[in-house]
């Protein structure tokens, strides 16, 4: 089990899972939090690693699958290190979502569910995020771009790439 995780994971991404499984394999109802930091760490719960979690946790996979399913924060698939989150609810919708989400996943040229090569982005169509009034909305990661222009939809990963360098450059 741990070789077919090797071809997805590092080893030591891994070992710091074995150790949060250790650190709290023991205290009852510490699977969510094992899930929780297992996540963290390798940023996607696929079933060969719920399986492992269930295994060395010593509970059902059914109950590792039920708990990743039910909450959002999980994904199953593989995420970028900057998530872009394209709403597409009622306002953001009427204001050209669906085509920025379509110029976004060409822009960055990934279809649903992929990351880009260098594994920089992902996206995510999100239903709502809370912010019509500056609908259409973009988020990637902590930083939302509001009333975001179909037309150029590029800019805001220009936008994003400078701001992460002056960030890097205050530091």
């Amino acid at each position: 089990m741990k070789k077919e995780l090797l071809k997805l994971f590092s080893a030591e991404q891994l070992g710091r899972i074995d150790e949060v499984i250790e650190q709290y394999k023991e205290s009852k109802g510490s699977l969510l939090i094992v899930l929780e930091k297992s996540h963290d760490i390798c940023r996607y719960m696929p079933l060969p690693l719920q399986r492992y979690i269930a295994q060395r946790m010593n509970v059902a996979p059914s109950q590792v699958q039920g708990v990743v399913t039910f909450y959002s924060y999980f994904s199953t698939v593989p995420k970028g290190k900057n998530v872009v989150k394209v709403c597409t609810g009622t306002a953001c919708y009427v204001k050209g979502a669906n085509q920025i989400l379509q110029k976004t996943r060409e822009h960055l040229c990934i279809k649903e569910d992929e990351v880009t090569a260098d594994g920089e982005y992902s996206v995510e169509e999100v239903r709502c995020l809370g912010a019509c009034g500056l609908a259409p909305v973009v988020v990637i990661e902590d930083r939302a771009f509001g009333l975001v222009d179909p037309e150029k939809t590029e800019d805001i990963f220009s936008q994003h790439k400078e701001e992460l360098n002056d960030a890097s450059r205050t530091d």
